[in-house]
């Protein structure tokens, strides 16, 4: 239903009784479900969703790479893209999902910022609904999920309205990646020569590019560039560079045929030499190795 996943029944005591409902609206999936049972749930790597899970009853244990978290109806579990993840759903367990599209996400940060972004969108895992943003969010899910569950008709405009609502909440409510920056009003009033600097790369990612090379085009000095970035992105400008780059391997390494040579290849086309730093880079960044993307 909502990605490729490996179901067991954990308990031998327990069997399978799976009820679900799931509405995709847009660019966001709202669904109900319980197993019955005690079931173990490995779902594929996400790659192009979130996905937000609200025990209505019950409980599960979620496993995160090397984290884990207990998903209660008092605390909301949040799964980013490429994590790996292992879901133990407990017997009368019932729960609400959120599947949000990346992308949307990550267009709304962006308008936010008013900026392109440089980084994965990462959400703390948990959130309390003791607290007054955890309760407002949860108030909103709750509507959202009675409204799609009722209307059979959705306009256009209230899709969209329901998209942005949900997700600008989010990523103002829920610790993120980019929480320092969307709580600081100078993030959209950074200076010229930063914007113009962002731009540059984005349109030069694929050739060689200096700080020297930077500061000329900016007009600025080094550190006047090095500066402005710091404060209005809470980043370098050759770490910014970096960042485009990963992205840029990553997209080529997803499209890529198998081949022994094509890590390398696509790893020195967006000028990581060195491809014991890039692998590690690019496994902080993705979750997973180069190879491993490639292999997918």
């Amino acid at each position: 239903m909502l990605c490729a996943n490996d179901l067991r029944v954990t308990s031998a005591a327990s069997s399978l009784n799976a009820k679900f409902f799931y509405r995709k609206i847009g660019n966001i999936g709202v669904g109900r479900m319980s197993y019955g049972g005690e079931i173990t749930i490995q779902p594929a790597v996400f790659e192009d969703f979130f996905l937000i899970q609200i025990p209505i009853r019950g409980f599960e244990k979620i496993s995160l790479g090397k984290d884990k978290i207990l998903c209660t109806p008092k605390e909301i579990g949040i799964i980013n893209p490429y994590v790996k993840s292992v879901i133990n759903h407990q017997p009368d367990t019932e729960k609400l999902v959120i599947r949000i599209d990346k992308k949307l996400v990550e267009k709304n940060c962006q308008q936010i910022l008013n900026r392109t972004l440089n980084k994965n969108i990462e959400f703390d895992p948990t959130m309390s609904v003791d607290t007054k943003a955890g309760t407002q969010w949860l108030r909103m899910v709750s509507w959202i999920s009675n409204f799609v569950s009722d209307e059979d008709d959705i306009s256009p405009l209230m899709v969209s309205q329901i998209e942005n609502n949900l997700v600008n909440m989010l990523l103002n409510y829920q610790p993120n990646t980019y929480s320092q920056e969307i709580h600081n009003d100078s993030v959209s009033i950074a200076p010229s020569f930063v914007k113009k600097v962002e731009y540059y790369i984005q349109e030069n990612v694929e050739k060689p590019i200096s700080i020297n090379d930077l500061a000329e085009f900016s007009g600025v000095s080094a550190r006047s560039l090095f500066n402005g970035f710091k404060k209005y992105r809470n980043t370098t400008p050759m770490h910014f560079l970096k960042e485009i780059r990963l992205q840029r391997a990553y997209d080529d390494l997803k499209n890529a045929s198998l081949g022994s040579d094509k890590v390398t290849t696509i790893a020195f086309k967006w000028g990581f030499n060195h491809l014991g730093h890039f692998s590690t880079d690019y496994k902080h960044r993705f979750g997973e190795t180069p190879y491993e993307t490639l292999s997918r």
